[in-house]
């Protein structure tokens, strides 16, 4: 699927809600990316995903510091050089892909990620390993 047709898809809300997991959301994030200037990128993916998860009556699960540490982390490996076509990035970068225990852990204290505040306002990166 082209970077258009899934942005396309997911704003139409024609992707199935069960089947969109962490993976999906680098994907979304870099087609956002791909298509859009990064701060027009981020406003529209994090507007569709917060329309996305209201839509499931799962507003709770948005959160501010995880979307745009990872989407800004995915910025950054673009502009390395290592953007191309999403499956060339996703071979590149696995370290992305991982949910559990993922790259975040290495900047963030869990508690920070899973606060209140983190759900709302981009917090900084409150460890660094």
């Amino acid at each position: 699927m082209s970077d258009e047709e899934l942005i396309d898809r997911f704003e139409s809300d024609r992707l199935a809600g069960d089947s969109f997991h962490h993976a999906d959301h680098v994907r979304l994030a870099f087609a956002y990316l791909s298509q859009y200037p990064a701060l027009q990128a981020l406003d529209k993916f994090s507007s569709a995903l917060k329309r996305y998860a209201a839509a499931r009556g799962k507003s709770e699960l948005y959160n501010e510091t995880i979307t745009h540490a990872y989407f800004f982390l995915i910025r950054e490996r673009m502009a390395r050089g290592a953007a191309g076509e999403w499956e060339q990035f996703a071979s590149r970068n696995p370290d992305l892909l991982i949910w559990k225990n993922g790259i975040l852990f290495r900047y963030y204290q869990e508690a920070t990620l899973q606060s209140d505040l983190a759900r709302t306002v981009f917090l900084f990166p409150d460890r660094c390993r």
